[in-house]
């Protein structure tokens, strides 16, 4: 049975950076597609970032180019977030999700494993 399970949420000023991590208790962890997406209160969750499970190519929401980073260790089965120049608006509750498909998709729905989230607050 897959389980993800995330960690590194927190509490961090406007400028700082926090890292995420969800380890994937499944089997194959490496030929599938990954995601991060995430809900703020009274908003639809949205995409964050993706990783493929093909080549390991990475997709980014325009909201985050440039200042978040997906990143997966397949030896441990392991997916990443790593968040820099933090924004207000980047509060949010994270969830990492996985796919039954290599390839990565940015609709919720494509996703069939969930995590149970970790909560990001961002202080202005």
């Amino acid at each position: 049975q897959v389980q993800l399970v995330e960690s590194g949420g927190g509490l961090v000023q406007a400028g700082g950076s926090l890292r995420l991590s969800c380890v994937d208790s499944g089997h194959t962890f490496s030929a599938y597609a990954l995601g991060w997406f995430r809900q703020a209160p009274g908003k639809e969750r949205e995409f964050v970032a993706a990783v493929s499970g093909v080549d390991g190519s990475t997709y980014y929401a325009d909201s985050v180019k440039g200042r978040f980073t997906i990143s997966r260790d397949n030896a441990k089965n392991t997916l990443y977030l790593q968040m820099n120049s933090l924004k207000p608006d980047d509060t949010a509750v994270y969830y990492c999700a996985r796919r039954d498909s290599s390839y990565t998709s940015n609709q919720p729905w494509a996703y069939y494993y969930w995590g149970q989230g970790t909560q990001v607050t961002v202080s202005s």
